[in-house]
């Protein structure tokens, strides 16, 4: 899209940082636009440090599957820009999306501003321009200065698992992390909580108490469990008995339970015929995503290959559990990461669980960060790739069929599905 792409080329220039966690600067433009944000359907607001994608997803599935049209909100994109806008149900088509940004642009008039900020406006003013009944937004980084946040009373906030990441934004300790995903609650508003360390879960009850927001924590308000052909949802409006999600990986419950949820408190008449109906049609790329095309091909035909955008120490933790449960097959990891990631606290419960383990950074790859500082952060356990393709023809093919995962970047995902032809739509 070279309209869009020289658009936002020139959006770069109007303020010194990429990300600037304030909301002064994106509420004076919403005024000039006729604050948009304030015309849009019941908004389901999520926030935390690993699952807010996947929780979407979840909510957007189930709201559909009840028939309702859905306008959603996401970053980053993995292949295209317009990944990031859903209206009433379909991606934002290329003509509208460099319309609105022109728009946008032009009535900011050249003012300080950062780019999140403006693709946030143009979400908001497409939303408010089409009908529908509910509106997800993910927060893009943090909850109380991220832009996102201009909502003023959500029908329902959300908070999934909290660890470290973006500490040079946010703080250096899981308090403080809290703290600032904790600034999407509102006052009087729900707040679906998922699990949480206990430091965490400390600040969000405070500041949930603190502004009389009432909480519906797993555990106390609502609960999952898996189940031998799925897993069952309850809280105060009954049970649910539901299919196992589409998303693999068994941290996904706690995710479908978040955005249940949180529904049940936004939407209370929503059928629960719909959670199961959105177990079995929800999606997400680069979350647990098998793959089959160009790269799995490489591979010998009884090998599996999948990819998973996690890039931080927790996802790293959950992406351990998972492993385990492959351990009838010797497992190859092939991982690349982004500038200022953890990248030593991301691989270290995942090198036990590897037969090998491959450092990789591809041409294109976002702020890849060097190969040689992934296997420094390794101990030396990582090999250098140095490339996706070369990782897997360098692979061990002796014994047993294996699994390879591809992880700990976005930014290297939405590389890997380009390579694929996989578009999401």
């Amino acid at each position: 899209m070279p309209r869009v792409e020289g658009i936002l080329e020139r959006l770069h220039g109007l303020h010194p940082r990429l990300i600037d966690l304030s909301l002064g600067r994106l509420v004076a433009l919403l005024g000039k636009l006729g604050n948009p944000q304030d015309r849009l359907p019941p908004v389901l607001h999520v926030a935390g440090t690993n699952g807010k994608g996947s929780t979407c997803a979840f909510a957007r599935a189930i709201a559909e599957a009840a028939g309702l049209r859905v306008h959603v909100y996401t970053s980053p994109h993995l292949v295209r820009f317009n990944e990031r806008i859903r209206i009433a149900g379909k991606l934002v088509e290329d003509d509208a999306l460099a319309a609105a940004l022109e728009e946008v642009e032009h009535v900011n008039a050249g003012a300080p501003i950062t780019v999140f900020e403006v693709i946030t406006a143009v979400a908001f003013y497409l939303f408010a321009a089409v009908p529908a009944d509910f509106c997800v937004l993910e927060v893009g980084l943090g909850g109380r200065g991220d832009a996102t946040n201009v909502i003023a009373r959500p029908a329902a906030s959300a908070i999934t698992s909290i660890s470290l990441d973006h500490r040079e934004m946010l703080g250096d300790t899981i308090e403080a992390i809290a703290a600032e995903k904790a600034g999407i609650v509102k006052p009087g508003v729900p707040v679906a909580i998922g699990a949480q360390p206990d430091a965490a879960l400390a600040v969000l009850l405070e500041t949930a108490l603190r502004l009389g927001a009432p909480v519906r924590l797993r555990g106390h308000e609502w609960e999952v469990e898996p189940m031998p052909r799925g897993f069952r949802y309850a809280d105060a409006s009954g049970a649910l008995l539901l299919p196992g999600p589409a998303l693999p990986g068994p941290w996904q419950i706690d995710n479908a339970g978040i955005a249940i949820a949180a529904l049940r408190a936004a939407l209370p008449d929503l059928p629960g015929e719909a959670a199961a109906e959105g177990m079995r049609r929800v999606a997400w790329p680069a979350r647990m995503q098998r793959l089959t095309g160009r790269y799995a091909a490489m591979l010998p035909e009884d090998w599996e290959l999948w990819l998973d955008g996690g890039h931080n120490p927790g996802a790293g933790k959950a992406l351990a559990g998972h492993l385990r449960a492959w351990a009838d097959r010797p497992v190859h990891l092939v991982v690349g990461m982004k500038q200022a990631k953890d990248a030593a606290d991301f691989l270290r419960p995942l090198l036990p669980l590897a037969d090998t383990v491959w450092a990789v950074a591809e041409p294109e790859q976002h702020l890849a960060l060097p190969v040689e500082a992934i296997v420094a952060a390794s101990g030396g356990v990582a090999r250098p790739g140095p490339r996706i393709a070369d990782a897997l023809r360098q692979l061990p093919r002796g014994g047993a069929p294996a699994r390879v995962l591809i992880c700990g970047s976005l930014y290297l995902a939405g590389e890997v599905l380009k390579a694929e032809h996989v578009t999401p739509n």
